[in-house]
């Protein structure tokens, strides 16, 4: 399936459409110039377990490594999928620990 991305000013999307109708989406919005937060990920029942989600996140990862910014996953489908997979954790935002 193909991931496509639409954006404005403020915030975006990747999604899949299919005959006009959007399937799946992941929803963002920036703060800043150098960051990306990551609101929200919804996938129609009809592509359920195909992991179209895993796909968005992909595709956001690779925008803000394209981009060189920094991702702020507030979406926990997106927090838990970044986290837990080693290769995306460079683009998270690194926390303060001192």
């Amino acid at each position: 399936m193909e991931i496509k991305h639409s954006e404005n000013a403020h915030k975006g999307s990747f999604y899949v459409e299919e005959n006009n109708s959007v399937l799946a989406e992941l929803s963002y919005s920036f703060a800043g110039a150098d960051k990306l937060i990551l609101d929200q990920t919804n996938v129609s029942i009809e592509l359920k377990g195909m992991k179209i989600g895993n796909s968005l996140i992909e595709a956001a990862v690779n925008y803000s490594r394209a981009k060189n910014i920094k991702i702020v996953p507030l979406c926990p489908f997106a927090k838990d999928l970044i986290e837990s997979t080693p290769e995306f954790r460079d683009v998270l935002i690194q926390k303060d620990l001192g």
